[in-house]
């Protein structure tokens, strides 16, 4: 029996728990324009993509989809620091830093212009079932680099991945 086809229901707590994390690391992996079709295929058929702060809910895949090819033809990714992500039997949470350049206004309800410098403090919660996600919530809060609400408590040794 393969791990897609194993249900909450057979595993122990801790087994989900582990199953949970191992799905949404798997995601934010293949989150880049060559793989995304992979992270999107760990998505249940019922799946709800949600991003509150840009009034966007997508509720297929192929809508998801598209939303991330927006992201991608706006952001230059400059920098990522990974802050906390933990998991229960049904939700995974994860919270984390980008500072990005946004370079094409295709991002639907994006709050600058073009050629700002922004850091997006990006939390998301998971819903899971059987080992996919059923729900995705992106909670971007998005400053301008430099302004003054443009900060964040950072705990000590928080891994930073630097893409310039």
């Amino acid at each position: 029996m393969s791990v897609e086809t194993i249900t909450d229901a057979q595993l122990s707590g801790a087994e989900i728990i582990r199953r949970n994390l191992e799905v949404v690391e798997a995601h934010f992996h293949n989150e880049t324009p060559d793989k995304i079709h992979e992270a999107v295929a760990l998505y249940t058929d019922d799946i709800v993509w949600e991003g509150p702060a840009r009034g966007l809910v997508f509720h297929s895949a192929e809508d998801a989809l598209a939303g991330y090819h927006d992201i991608f033809s706006s952001l230059r990714i400059l920098s990522h620091t990974q802050l906390r992500r933990f998991a229960t039997e049904d939700v995974v949470f994860d919270d984390c830093i980008y500072e990005c350049e946004y370079v094409e206004d295709h991002m639907e309800n994006f709050p600058f212009p073009k050629g700002t410098k922004v850091r997006m403090r990006l939390a998301h919660i998971f819903e899971m079932r059987d080992g996919k996600i059923a729900k995705e919530i992106a909670y971007e809060i998005i400053r301008r680099v430099g302004d003054p609400n443009d900060r964040d408590d950072i705990p000590e040794g928080s891994p930073v991945t630097v893409f310039e």
